[in-house]
């Protein structure tokens, strides 16, 4: 079954899609960016990358981290970063349903063959 993948483009040079908040639901998740990262395959250097670049396009933090020390350090979203998180899929969940019946008739192309 084809699958539907979406981008939202947010200014001219910032865009949001599933990889992003994939790393934020795995910062939430972990509480920390190294071990979100290290979840998807990537380095913490490019996770830190991202993540800065998501707080400069939405003008505020969307991730709150603690430097480590003695106790290690943390992350966590804000409440920024929780409701782009559920507008995100909210708006996949609609774009999908919307879509459904376009995409089962792209299946049914490809098994027609």
């Amino acid at each position: 079954m084809p699958s539907l993948s979406l981008r939202i483009n947010l200014d001219p040079d910032g865009r949001i899609g599933p990889g992003k908040v994939e790393l934020l639901e795995q910062i939430a998740a972990f509480g920390s960016i190294s071990a979100a990262a290290r979840g998807m395959e990537m380095s913490y250097k490019h996770a830190w990358d991202l993540v800065e670049d998501m707080n400069r396009v939405f003008g505020k933090p969307l991730v709150a981290a603690q430097t480590g020390g003695k106790k290690g350090g943390g992350a966590q979203l804000t409440s920024v970063g929780l409701a782009v998180v559920s507008r995100f899929r909210a708006i996949e969940r609609a774009a999908a349903s919307a879509a459904a019946t376009h995409m089962e008739a792209l299946q049914a192309e490809i098994d027609a063959g």
